[in-house]
C-alpha cells in the first residue's frame, strides 16, 4: 500500500484522491490474486488430486471426489487471502476479517456436509449396511454441524463468545424439543431398530395400518421408506415401527420357504367307503400302490384278530376315499420338485362347516419369489381339483344361477302318455 502511495505522489494528486485510488488498485490486486489462487487451485491441483483419485486401487477416494469434497475445500483459498490482507485497510479490517472469518465458516460447514455425505455413501457399499444403517445418524451429525456452524458464524458476526449464545439457548429448549420433536423420536427409534435388528433395507414388511405392503428401500431419521408392490412409496415415521406392530417377512426368505397354506372343499355326500372296483383303481395309481397294498394287508390281518364280520362295512376298518385322497395328496406333494421338504409338511381335515369338509394343505414352496410361488400354488391345486373325481369326490361349490337354471330345466317337463305336468 506504501508503495501504491509514493508511486501516485509523484504525479502531484491530493492526498485525499491519492487514498481513493490506493484503496482502489489494492483491491483489484487482491481481487486478481484471490482469482490466480482459485484458478491454480482448481486447474492445477485439483486436477492433480482427482488424477491421483482415480489411478489408484482403492475406490472409497473415489467417493470422496464424486461428492465434491476437494472442489468445496478449494473455496478455502480465495478466503484465507482476503483475512490476512485485512490488515492494509486498517479502517475496515475488523469487518473484513469477522466476513472472511464467516465465509470460512461457511464453506467449512459445506466441506464437512459433503465428507458426511462421503461417509455413507462408502459404508453403503458394504453389506453390513443393510444390516446396520447409518443414515438416521449421519442425519444426526448433520444438524449438530449445522446448528454448531451457525453458533460459530452468528458470534463472531456480532463478536461475541459461541459460549453465551450456547447458555442463552437454554432457555429456548422448551421450543428446541418441541421443533426438533420428530428428529428426536427418530433419533431414538433408529437406534432401537439398529440395536434389536428390526429392520433392514430390503426387508419385505407390511404395516396395514399405514397401508404399507412392501420393501424397505430407505431408512432416515424421521422415516422409513417402503416401496409397496404397486408400486407406491409410503413414508412410515420411525418411531411407529416401534410403537405399533407391523410383519416383517425377512425369516421367510431366510428360511428358504414360502408357506402354502390353502383348503380344497370336499362334499360330504360324496364320502363313502372304497369298493372292490375302487381299490383296485387305486392301486394302479403310482403314488397309492404300496400305501394300498400296505393298508390292505393291516386292515385285513386286523379283521382276522378280531374275528370281524366284513360283509357290513360299518364292522371293523376299512378304506375311505377321503383317506386315500389325502394321502395321495401328501405323496404328491412329497415328491413334488418345487416343495420344500425339510420344512412342515401336513394334509389335514378341518372342522366340517357350511362348506363341507376342508381339506388343508399346509407346506412350504423351496422357492420364496413371488412368481415362482404363487405358479407352484396353482399348479398344485390345478392338479388337486382335476383328480378329486377320480376318488369318488366331489369338491363344494355353492349353486350359482346355473346351477338353478339347469335345475328348473329338469323339474319342468312334460311325461309322455301321463296325462300330468311335473314341477
Amino acid at each position: 500500500m506504501e508503495f501504491i502511495k509514493e508511486q501516485l505522489d509523484r504525479y502531484g494528486m491530493s492526498e485525499q484522491t491519492v487514498g481513493y485510488l490506493s484503496n482502489i488498485i489494492m483491491i483489484v490486486f487482491i481481487a486478481a490474486v484471490c482469482i490466480l489462487a482459485n484458478f491454480i487451485a482448481k486447474k492445477i491441483v485439483l486436477k492433480t488430486i482427482i488424477h491421483l483419485v482415480h489411478n489408484n486401487r482403492y475406490t472409497w477416494d473415489n467417493i470422496i471426489a464424486e461428492k465434491k469434497v476437494f472442489h468445496k475445500l478449494s473455496h478455502l483459498v480465495p478466503a484465507i487471502i482476503i483475512y490476512y490482507s485485512a490488515p492494509i485497510f486498517p479502517a475496515y479490517q475488523t469487518l473484513i476479517e469477522k466476513a472472511a472469518l464467516t465465509y470460512l465458516t461457511i464453506v467449512t460447514i459445506m466441506v464437512l456436509n459433503a465428507l458426511l455425505n462421503a461417509f455413507e455413501a462408502i459404508y453403503r457399499s458394504f453389506e453390513v449396511s443393510k444390516i446396520r444403517p447409518v443414515k438416521g445418524y449421519i442425519q444426526v451429525a448433520k444438524i449438530v454441524l449445522f446448528i454448531i456452524g451457525g453458533i460459530v458464524a452468528l458470534s463472531n458476526l456480532i463478536g461475541q463468545n459461541p459460549l453465551i449464545i450456547l447458555s442463552g439457548l437454554g432457555a429456548l429448549s422448551a421450543v428446541l424439543m418441541l421443533i426438533f420433536k420428530d428428529s428426536i423420536l427418530g433419533l431414538v427409534a433408529g437406534v432401537q431398530l439398529s440395536a434389536n435388528d428390526m429392520v433392514r433395507v430390503g426387508d419385505w414388511i407390511e404395516m396395514p395400518k399405514y397401508n404399507a405392503d412392501g420393501d424397505v428401500i430407505d431408512i432416515t431419521l424421521n422415516t422409513v421408506k417402503v416401496m409397496n408392490f404397486d408400486k407406491t412409496i409410503t413414508m412410515i415415521p420411525s418411531y411407529a415401527l416401534i410403537s405399533d406392530s407391523f410383519k416383517n417377512w425377512r425369516g421367510m426368505k431366510a428360511s428358504g420357504g414360502r408357506r402354502i397354506k390353502r383348503s380344497v372343499y370336499i362334499d360330504t355326500n360324496s364320502i363313502s367307503f372304497c369298493t372292490k372296483e375302487m381299490i383296485e383303481e387305486f392301486q394302479k395309481i403310482h403314488y397309492l400302490t404300496e400305501y394300498i397294498n400296505t393298508k390292505l394287508d393291516e386292515i385285513n390281518a386286523y379283521n382276522l384278530e378280531h374275528n370281524i364280520n366284513t360283509d357290513s362295512k360299518v364292522n371293523g376298518r376299512h378304506l375311505t376315499n377321503i383317506g386315500v385322497f389325502r394321502v395321495y395328496i401328501l405323496q404328491y406333494l412329497r415328491n413334488h420338485p418345487k416343495i420344500h421338504q425339510d420344512l412342515t409338511l401336513i394334509v389335514r381335515q378341518l372342522a366340517p362347516g357350511d362348506n363341507g369338509l376342508p381339506l388343508e394343505i399346509y407346506a412350504f414352496s423351496n422357492d420364496t419369489d413371488w412368481k415362482v410361488y404363487e405358479s407352484v400354488q396353482a399348479d398344485i391345486f390345478d392338479h388337486i381339483f382335476a383328480v378329486v373325481p377320480t376318488f369318488g369326490l366331489r369338491t363344494f361349490q355353492n349353486p350359482t344361477g346355473h346351477d338353478i337354471g339347469r335345475l328348473k330345466e329338469s323339474t319342468e317337463y312334460v311325461r309322455e302318455g301321463s296325462g300330468f305336468i311335473n314341477f
